[in-house]
């Protein structure tokens, strides 16, 4: 019996010294544009800079600016620390834009109750309106990189 109680000491002793990981948390709650690319992008320097496991980015969106949604998931893809996007809370979405940067984080995590999808390109302004064969260009681009993504 006393071996056990040793044993069980001595246990206890090793995960006394195992320290909690620190990771970096930032919350995205509406459309996709340059200060979204802006603020991930300096999320990730200061979660590297801090020695943080992983950055945590809970989000919720509509979609967004392919341009912006290009500058994060290359971000993503050069970061010295992985990235987690957790689609939340119950009933937020990772739709459009929200799509490529949910699937581009190295874990992609959902809360109950949440979607995502619609990843299809939508004109602002009239854009692709006018000119039919730029905008296939750019929904063929766009399937090109989820492809790549989801590879």
């Amino acid at each position: 019996m006393k071996r056990f109680g040793f044993i069980l000491i001595l246990g206890l002793l090793f995960v006394a010294t195992i320290h909690a990981a620190q990771v970096g948390l930032i919350k995205i709650n509406g459309p996709i544009g340059p200060a979204t690319a802006n603020y991930i992008t300096r999320a990730l320097e200061v979660a590297a800079d801090q020695n943080d496991e992983c950055l945590i980015i809970q989000l919720d969106t509509p979609g967004g600016l392919l341009q912006s949604t290009k500058e994060i998931v290359e971000n993503f893809y050069s970061s010295a620390i992985p990235t987690v996007v957790y689609v939340s809370p119950s009933g937020a979405s990772a739709a459009s834009a929200g799509t490529f940067v949910t699937m581009a984080a190295d874990i992609a995590t959902m809360a109950p109750f949440t979607r995502i999808g619609a990843a299809h390109p939508v004109g602002m302004n009239g854009e692709g309106e006018t000119n039919g064969v730029i905008w296939t260009k750019i929904e063929n681009d766009s399937a090109s990189s989820i492809r790549n993504i989801a590879e």
